[in-house]
């Protein structure tokens, strides 16, 4: 008699989230708290041709956060990192500052403060990239001398200016929106068709990947990490003329402190490796939004705002974890034993 096969039932379905799902629900869940701890936190109204309430000021606040981020995505996709973008804003704050109270057109003032912030993501690009530097080691150099020469710029002092064109990047509206929130959409769009509509995203990712591969494929893999340096320089470039823009001066001891941490957050919370690889700019910002919802709960809340570093420190940790490969094999252990 042959021996019937056991029944295995169906086959089990794996259940898979869109990509972005989990980081869609972390940012509606922050802002559910938020609208728990706060009273009328969803109301939004309309006054003077612009937008008020406690989601707008989260998009608004979030803006520069969300520029570094997008900077940030392109060289951790390379499997490098970018320690200096807090300090860049600086400097590009400060030329700003500086060259608008000498005088300068808006046009002169913008090209310049966005060529600093190119030239400084190009050095960083040369460190790495040609002389083999570890871009952690690399880009600590700039974090530490950059705000000594944005305070060369503006000689040691709190440099402020009255110029409206200027202040309207930060402080200003287009349809209905902040200023800052609709340059920061501008730039997400106008970097996600230079990444996905030409090959610069898959060559970007290839090096991330396997560097060696990727030459030995033709890639001008050297080409390709110093332009991503030098992209987050310019996205850190326009975040600092916003900052500057918005508080009507520069000051270079402040602007961008430790912005550099949340921008990397923001990337790592978006999904990206730190090890380099696939990226995701939408996902980035969105990190970055999730990052300024927290931020503005604790302080809805009435906690004090040191509360953020640690909030940040225990979503890091958490995130850190989860990409870890001991614990990615875990999960894949513990799956590969569900289907015995």
């Amino acid at each position: 008699m042959p021996r019937s096969l056991p029944d295995t039932g169906a086959p089990k379905r794996r259940l898979r989230f869109p990509p972005g799902m989990p980081q869609i629900a972390a940012l509606m869940l922050v802002l559910l708290v938020d609208g728990l701890v706060a009273d009328h936190f969803f109301q939004i109204v309309l006054q003077d041709g612009r937008l008020f309430g406690s989601p707008i000021d989260i998009l608004n606040r979030a803006a520069p956060v969300a520029l570094l981020a997008i900077g940030m995505t392109l060289v951790i996709a390379t499997g490098g990192i970018d320690l200096s973008v807090g300090a860049v804003m600086a400097i590009a704050g400060a030329t700003a500052a500086t060259l608008t109270v000498g005088g300068h057109s808006l046009a002169v003032v913008i090209l310049a403060s966005l060529g600093v912030g190119v030239l400084a993501g190009l050095w960083n690009g040369i460190l790495v990239a040609v002389l083999k530097i570890q871009p952690f080691v690399a880009t600590l150099i700039l974090m530490v001398a950059g705000r000594g020469v944005a305070q060369l710029i503006t000689s040691g002092q709190i440099v402020t200016f009255n110029s409206p064109s200027l202040a309207w990047l930060g402080s200003g509206s287009l349809f209905f929106f902040p200023t800052p929130v609709i340059i920061a959409i501008v730039t997400l769009l106008a970097f996600w068709l230079f990444t996905r509509k030409t090959a610069l995203g898959m060559f970007i990712e290839a090096v991330g990947i396997n560097i060696r591969a990727a030459k030995n494929a033709g890639v001008s893999t050297r080409l390709i990490v110093m332009l991503t340096y030098m992209l987050s320089g310019l996205c850190a470039a326009i975040a600092g003329i916003i900052v500057a823009a918005d508080i009507r001066g520069a000051d270079a001891n402040n602007a961008g402190l430790w912005l550099e941490l949340d921008a990397i957050l923001a990337v790592v919370i978006g999904g990206a490796s730190l090890m380099g690889g696939r990226f995701n700019l939408a996902l980035s910002v969105v990190g970055a939004l999730i990052i300024q919802g927290m931020n503005t709960g604790i302080l809805l809340s009435g906690f004090p705002p040191e509360l953020n570093q640690v909030v940040k420190a225990v979503v890091v940790l958490c995130v850190l974890i989860v990409q870890s490969p001991r614990f990615i094999g875990l999960i894949k252990g513990v799956r590969r034993h569900d289907k015995t």
